[in-house]
């Protein structure tokens, strides 16, 4: 028992849930790391690829991220010439994400690398499992 009365520190779940997170995040940046990208990047490309060009407001939403942890992001993505980032159609203060070429060319050399972790994740974790969690945790 720590000095807190807790007997086992890996009850908190907020703790547990965040070791998990980590350690899958690991898997998929280790094996996308031929391509360059990390996991966050990879995913950032495939929402785009997958809805088109969207508002970074919402492009961070989509990815679960915070509006900074999307430029922090979407920075090398630009650098590299997988996105681009303008002003929006319709109202200039807006900027709108959208992928590239060169980006849907990177995404298609990842996808490979992607479904390996994948892969390996989903033998340690039934993927109905991380499904069901992620339903449960939705917030309403």
């Amino acid at each position: 028992m720590d000095r807190l009365g807790d007997t086992n520190r890996d009850d908190c779940t907020c703790g547990v849930l965040r070791r998990a997170a980590r350690a899958a995040t690991s898997v998929y940046d280790a094996a996308l790391k031929p391509t360059g990208l990390r996991v966050t990047q990879f995913a950032i490309l495939r929402i785009l690829s997958r809805r088109g060009p969207l508002p970074v407001t919402r492009l961070a939403a989509e990815a679960a991220l915070e509006r900074t942890t999307m430029a922090r992001n979407l920075d090398p993505l630009e650098r590299r010439g997988f996105v681009e980032v303008a002003a929006g159609e319709t109202d200039a203060r807006i900027r709108v994400a959208r992928l590239t070429e060169a980006g849907q060319a990177a995404l298609a050399e990842a996808m490979p690398h992607w479904h390996r972790a994948q892969d390996q994740i989903s033998r340690r974790i039934d993927p109905g499992s991380v499904r069901a969690l992620a339903d449960a945790l939705r917030a309403d």
